[in-house]
């Protein structure tokens, strides 16, 4: 249900702006896009995993709030984020 070290190397590789980044906005947004995506796959099998069920509510807040920083600092990196994970807004 973890993200897996070469998965999560690959998303830090995708969205990082400087060489040595892993903390920007950008990266921890797509690491907790893909966090989210795994456990939504996780909810089709097990249906009744109501303390999965809290975690993945507060990494969508942490990703939200995240996203809302991310849109009053830089409004064109915000879209490109949005663009790049294909989520709505």
């Amino acid at each position: 249900m973890s993200l897996m070290k070469e998965q999560k190397a690959k998303i830090i590789d995708e969205f990082k702006i400087h060489s040595r980044d892993t903390g920007s906005a950008e990266v921890q947004i797509a690491v907790l896009t893909e966090r989210i995506n795994l456990l939504g796959s996780h909810f089709k099998e097990h249906k009744k995993d109501f303390h999965s069920r809290r975690g993945l509510l507060s990494l969508v807040g942490r990703r939200r709030r995240l996203l809302n920083y991310l849109k009053k600092r830089d409004v064109k990196k915000y879209e490109e984020v949005l663009g790049k994970l294909s989520l709505r807004k």
